[in-house]
């Protein structure tokens, strides 16, 4: 049955990934996620996980990899500063193809910023952190619900998919505490991994029919020898200089992704039946936007509201069905204007897109919202 509690975000993120299979921790803490770290120690031993504090980001991505590759569901937690130095690692999880979660709870930076107040500056950071063409998903959540449905998502597809799979909070969701009804772990849906069968030495543990873009491998240790690099390799994981392998080998991890959009995509829309006027917004400025949606609607004004849940891929699809009944976008997230830049692309000059952001790590408003779009109405009306 499912239970009501009263949870913060970031605790919520601990459990939804014990309900998703989630048993080992690395990390190093940080604000704002070190809630994360800190529940991760207290349950993972109750549930038979394993939780290590390591010496650092570096440190703690490297455990998860090689946790997940012999076979654990493995998360590490951590805000901007960290992300960076996890990034060469987040790489070699892409060209392993080995699964796991990054929480990045987002914090105003700069380097070390403002520690404790919030931002939305990681978003590209997220697809283009680290370096080569490779897959990127990323999912944001807006509520202490949906830290723990998402997170358990996140897994779902990381697992699926075969790669390192971003939750991109901010410090509004990761310390929100509300009320919550959380599911019947019985209702739960958990992906498995796609794992092989074979015994012995290099086996083609990388080999994918034709078609298809996920290897089946056995967790390392488990009966099935072969070799893990981060460089090109062949199917048996052996680094290569063939520059056909290499093409054939990324251009099906840039395919798992690209190739299965419509599966992975996911937005929330709110009063946009009708609307006129489309608010595009992400994680932590979700309510305050959705309050100015209410006030706008009170005035008379058809505004509604546009969020990508799944923030890469881009939904840029969903976003262009809208674009037909729009006259008009405000882009609002919590940065200097980095998700404006996938809309203004995605609507390709068709109508205006304004913007409103923060970077001082305080909060946007629905007030402020509301502000915004009353001086684009001037603006308009002045043309």
């Amino acid at each position: 049955m499912s239970k009501a509690v009263l949870m913060q975000g970031n605790e919520a993120v601990v459990e939804g990934a014990i309900a998703a299979g989630f048993r080992f921790f690395a990390g190093y803490p940080i604000t704002p996620s070190t809630e994360i770290a800190e529940q991760s120690a207290l349950r993972l031993p109750q549930v038979g996980g394993k939780f290590i504090q390591m010496e650092d980001e570096i440190a703690s991505i490297a455990a998860v990899l090689g946790a997940s590759a012999a076979g654990m569901k493995a998360m590490t937690a951590t805000s901007g500063p960290g992300f960076s130095l996890m990034q060469e690692n987040i790489g070699y999880g892409v060209m392993a193809e080995i699964p796991c979660v990054i929480v990045d709870v987002q914090r105003a930076g700069p380097s070390t910023g403002l520690a404790t107040s919030p931002a939305q500056g990681d978003y590209m950071q997220a697809k283009w952190g680290t370096h080569g063409d490779h897959p990127v998903i990323a999912i944001s959540p807006a509520s202490v619900l949906e830290c723990y449905t998402l997170i358990i998502r996140a897994f779902n597809l990381s697992e699926k998919y075969r790669t390192p799979v971003i939750f991109l909070m901010d410090e509004i969701v990761g310390h929100m505490r509300e009320g919550v009804e959380l599911p019947n772990p019985n209702d739960l849906i958990i992906n498995p991994r796609k794992m092989s069968f074979h015994d012995g030495a290099n086996k083609q543990c990388y080999y994918v029919p034709e078609g298809e873009f996920i290897p089946a491998m056995k967790p390392f240790g488990q009966g099935e020898r072969y070799n893990i690099t981060g460089l090109a390799h062949d199917e048996s994981g052996f680094p290569v200089n063939s520059n056909e392998i290499a093409d054939k080998l990324v251009t099906r991890l840039l395919e798992k992704v690209e190739k299965n959009v419509d599966k992975i995509c996911r937005i929330e829309e709110y009063a946009m039946d009708d609307a006129e006027t489309a608010i595009v917004c992400f994680g932590g400025t979700t309510r305050a936007v959705m309050s100015a949606v209410l006030k706008a609607r009170a005035e008379g004004k058809k505004v509604g509201m546009f969020r990508p849940i799944t923030v890469w891929p881009f939904p840029e699809a969903q976003l262009r069905e809208r674009l037909p009944q729009l006259k008009k976008i405000l882009m609002v997230e919590h940065n200097h204007g980095q998700m404006l830049q996938e809309v203004q692309r995605t609507v390709g000059g068709k109508l205006p897109v304004d913007f409103l952001g923060c970077v001082d790590g305080t909060v946007i408003s629905p007030d402020a919202i509301l502000n915004k779009l009353n001086e684009m109405e001037g603006k308009r009306h002045a043309k």
